[in-house]
């Protein structure tokens, strides 16, 4: 039986890249979306023409109910949870923070922290051999602005993902002993649709002078660092993060 991979936001970007390498490096790839349907079953077309198992599940993945029935319908459709990539998030256009809503950070907060805390607890569940599980790995998908900040732009955005990795250290520690394996990456201007949800989808060709490689990256080449620190390859990593930004 095939190992099932849950990855959020996986109709585009990152984590439509991670569920095509994931399923042609053997897992059985279950991929959530908020709202676009087309884009997602274009994904699971894509890994079953190649021979792989996919399926996908509407999810909003801030309300707890959905978040249980995506883990729910992804182990009784595909079999049992060995992984999850947390990569749904949401960005807003530039601004200051004198200028963020509260209904904007409340938002925020709730798909891109709160979000991934809630789908972590339904794999650790799953996954953890303290429960009955057979182990299995988690890599949260942060950003170079938990570090960076982004002022100016979204510090609202930044700090949930410095909320991410500091899930990410904690529950690393918490289940090190239960068979699970708890990582990040960390991409920097990589050239996916989320930078027009932000209001600037050339935001990448504006910035890439400022990367020292001087490029921005593609999703693949962020897929290629959360799959490996899915894999046995990475089997005494976690707690940790891996830096794709081409140096910035």
């Amino acid at each position: 039986m095939a190992r099932t991979l849950v990855i959020t936001g996986g109709s585009r970007g990152i984590g439509a890249a991670t569920a095509k390498l994931a399923a042609r490096q053997g897992y059985a790839v279950c991929i959530g979306y908020r709202s676009d349907t087309p884009s997602a079953q274009d994904v699971v077309n894509a890994i079953q023409a190649a021979g792989g198992e996919a399926i996908a599940v509407q999810v909003d993945v801030a309300k707890e109910e959905e978040v249980i029935a995506l883990f729910d319908t992804a182990e009784r459709t595909l079999g049992p949870i060995a992984g999850l990539v947390n990569n749904a998030a949401i960005i807003a256009s530039h601004g200051r923070v004198e200028d963020i809503t509260l209904e904007r950070l409340q938002r925020m907060f709730a798909v891109n922290a709160i979000g991934p805390f809630l789908c972590s607890r339904e794999a650790v569940r799953r996954m953890s051999t303290r429960r009955g599980g057979a182990g299995g790995a988690i890599v949260n998908v942060s950003s170079s602005s938990a570090q960076m900040g982004s002022a100016n732009e979204y510090v609202d955005y930044a700090a949930t993902k410095g909320a991410l990795e500091s899930m990410t250290i904690g529950l690393a520690k918490e289940v090190a002993r239960e068979g699970i394996r708890v990582n990040g990456v960390r991409p920097g201007h990589i050239y996916t649709e989320m930078h027009a949800s932000g209001g600037e989808p050339g935001r990448v060709d504006r910035l890439k002078d400022t990367i020292p490689m001087g490029r921005g990256g593609q999703p693949e080449e962020v897929a290629e660092a959360i799959v490996w620190l899915l894999s046995d390859k990475a089997s005494f990593a976690t707690g940790g993060f891996l830096n794709v930004n081409g140096g910035k």
